[in-house]
């Protein structure tokens, strides 16, 4: 396991022994770091290669991955820029390591990223978990999906997200052609066993 700045993000990578499965691309929520889900990622996928890019933003002190105006705004300015940047590190860290395209494994605002990459870089990512994701764009691109696998995992009692927020990333998402199953769970914005358990087994069936 190594952490290292040498490419464009300060981030960990963990070397797998799985080479039939695509790594996973971590990205942590606000306040979190590149060490952040490397526990989730060896839980749900084990055996894989586990890179994990810390956000650049800082908000108080935390990393995020763009900036918001206020809880739920979103800087798009900054998020299409930030975008581009992860989509570009994804491509050097590929390099890098010899991998290819990963498949990101979000949460919050990790995961509100990878909803913006598969919407404006979508050839970055193989597929996506997204564990309670927000609609990044406004006007979402038309983006090309090609079949891109998406789970996407919602709390019935998340203060942050409202669920016509998370139907409306989910409807986006599938009208551009990605394969998304969505499924709200008995939790809040925090992850809980189920979500775990429900992010192993769609991962073991890609």
């Amino acid at each position: 396991m190594t952490t290292t700045s040498n490419l464009s993000h300060i981030h960990r990578f963990v070397p797998g022994q799985d080479r039939q499965h695509p790594p996973l691309l971590l990205l942590h929520g606000t306040g979190g770091d590149e060490n952040d889900l490397i526990g989730l990622g060896e839980l749900v996928a084990p055996g894989r290669a586990l890179i994990s890019p810390r956000g650049k933003v800082l908000e108080n002190g935390m990393p995020r991955f763009f900036r918001r105006l206020s809880e739920g705004v979103f800087d798009e300015e900054d998020l299409r820029r930030r975008a581009s940047d992860l989509a570009g590190f994804i491509a050097e860290a590929s390099e890098a390591y010899g991998l290819g395209a990963p498949v990101a494994l979000g949460f919050s605002n990790g995961a509100n990223i990878a909803a913006a990459l598969l919407l404006l870089h979508p050839q970055a990512l193989a597929g996506a978990v997204l564990l309670r994701p927000m609609t990044p764009l406004r006007s979402p691109p038309p983006a090309e999906l090609g079949g891109k696998p998406v789970l996407m995992l919602s709390g019935a009692a998340d203060p942050i997200v409202p669920a016509a927020n998370a139907g409306a990333l989910a409807d986006v998402l599938r009208e551009r052609g990605a394969s998304v199953r969505h499924e709200t769970l008995p939790a809040g914005h925090g992850l809980t066993q189920a979500d775990v358990q429900q992010t192993k087994a769609w991962l073991a069936g890609l």
